[in-house]
């Protein structure tokens, strides 16, 4: 006669066992030290949380220039480019000592673009974006960022997870497992045609934290943004009070099952995203349809002009998300080819395809947020990945640069109108009150009130954070 073996978890151990309870207890307190999320029988995971002090911003847009566009072409006037122009001299490149073990002379490149200077702060900003120009006094710029990795992959993979080699979480997964979501009817956090490549998913994944702090995608890069839409998010075959008597059957045998597996993130993760599918129906299908908007509100963000139309929607749709209380935002400028957009090795002219595309959004969603009052609350960061070379590569193009190049802030809490740091006189490194993306990351955080050192979660033995052990908050930045 055979006998079958049914071992026995710890796990199931302790749940059976008298002295479980307390180790059950012990485990939700602990829990609740760190930080972590309550379960679906106790409470939405998604609920709206207070900051761990005064907040300047509630929420971000991030928007994503992928690809790496080059701050001597943009924002980042040097004169001495154009004086030097052609001339040789020695940089210390990380591509050169790669290839030959030793710095080679590089031939210094001027821009292509004149530059002018704008509004009452004079910032001096390229021919490619007049329109981003005429909002400077609006605009936090900071000219000494410096970031890991020299190539799109691991550069990108830091920019949205601050790591290169590890499966982290994103920087909007941390943000909805600190503060949750403000309308708990829709997503927390949402990234608008994200492309696959370069960290494709990572670059919105929830990692090791529970999932209900994954991204949502909306849409994808290559695809029209008019086509960017929650899909299958109605049902037009049962009526709405059968759905709901559905899922109350549904949620009652869940919760069942959940009593039995409080720690099993993944299915609670499920449950709650039942709930928030069904809100979703009532709420989600106006949020993507911009025939709402007034002609006058289409055209602030050049939708209706072939240039400007994709990511004017794009633009336009995060800011309807803001409105409607979603806590993170990225809008992507990227595509799903091998050569991300603003990667000029060749042709650094092409910059001006992506800033012809780019500007009268971006100054689109600014003004429009302005004029709403949503700059008040809401952060707008708009960047890449690193910056690029000051000197040629080949004929006509630069090379990628992660040791100085620029970001800007604009809204929430920052100094309008304001520059900080500085790269050397070619544009090369950040020399002056130097930013790293870590010390960018606890900044962010520190404007929605959350202290990047204690924003924790535990994982494999070890209780990791967006900064790793790294991060200094700017607060030269702070209005």
């Amino acid at each position: 006669m055979s006998v079958q073996y049914n071992p026995v978890t710890r796990r199931q151990l302790l749940r059976s066992s008298a002295c479980g309870f307390g180790a059950l207890a012990l485990n939700g307190m602990l829990s609740q030290a760190r930080g972590n999320t309550p379960s679906p029988i106790t409470g939405n995971p998604l609920a709206p949380r207070q900051p761990m002090f005064a907040a300047r911003a509630k929420r971000i847009i991030f928007i994503f220039m992928q690809g790496g566009p080059s701050q001597v072409d943009t924002f980042d006037y040097k004169p001495l480019l154009e004086e030097k122009n052609g001339e040789k001299m020695e940089f210390k490149n990380s591509r050169s000592i790669a290839k030959t073990g030793t710095y080679g002379k590089e031939q210094i490149m001027q821009s292509p673009w004149k530059f002018r200077q704008y509004g009452e702060s004079g910032h001096w900003v390229s021919d490619l974006f007049p329109e981003i120009g005429r909002h400077v006094d609006d605009l936090c710029f900071i000219h000494s960022m410096h970031t890991n990795g020299v190539a799109h992959g691991p550069s990108t993979l830091f920019l949205h997870t601050g790591t290169t080699n590890l499966i982290m979480p994103s920087i909007g997964s941390w943000i909805t497992y600190g503060l949750g979501t403000e309308n708990e009817n829709i997503p927390g956090f949402i990234t608008i045609s994200p492309s696959y490549g370069n960290g494709g998913p990572r670059n919105y994944s929830n990692a090791f934290l529970p999932s209900h702090y994954q991204g949502t995608a909306l849409g994808r890069a290559g695809q029209p943004a008019s086509e960017a839409r929650f899909n299958n998010i109605t049902n037009g075959q049962v009526p709405l009070r059968k759905q709901r008597q559905q899922l109350a059957l549904l949620q009652s045998l869940n919760r069942d099952q959940l009593q039995s597996y409080r720690e099993d993130d993944e299915l609670a993760a499920v449950v709650n995203s039942f709930e928030l599918a069904f809100r979703m129906q009532q709420h989600a299908p106006g949020l993507t349809d911009l025939s709402e908007e007034s002609p006058a509100t289409l055209k602030m963000y050049g939708i209706g002009d072939e240039a400007t139309d994709d990511f004017g929607r794009q633009c336009l749709l995060a800011r309807r998300m803001a409105e409607a209380g979603t806590r993170y935002i990225q809008v992507n400028y990227s595509d799903n080819a091998n050569t991300p957009r603003w990667d000029q090795h060749s042709k650094i002219q092409k910059h001006e395809i992506h800033a012809r595309a780019t500007d009268k959004p971006v100054a689109g969603l600014i003004a429009d947020m302005k004029q709403r009052g949503l700059l008040e609350d809401t952060l707008i960061w708009w960047g890449g990945e690193f910056g690029r070379n000051p000197f040629k590569q080949g004929a006509d193009g630069r090379d990628h640069n992660p040791k100085g190049f620029t970001h800007f802030l604009c809204g929430g809490g920052v100094k309008p109108g304001f520059s900080f740091g500085a790269t050397d006189e070619f544009g090369h490194e950040a020399v002056e009150n130097k930013v790293h993306m870590h010390d960018m990351h606890a900044t962010l955080l520190h404007l929605l009130g959350i202290d990047h050192e204690k924003l924790t979660y535990r994982h494999a033995g070890r209780d990791f954070r967006l900064t790793d052990v790294e991060g200094r908050i700017v607060h030269d930045l702070f209005a």
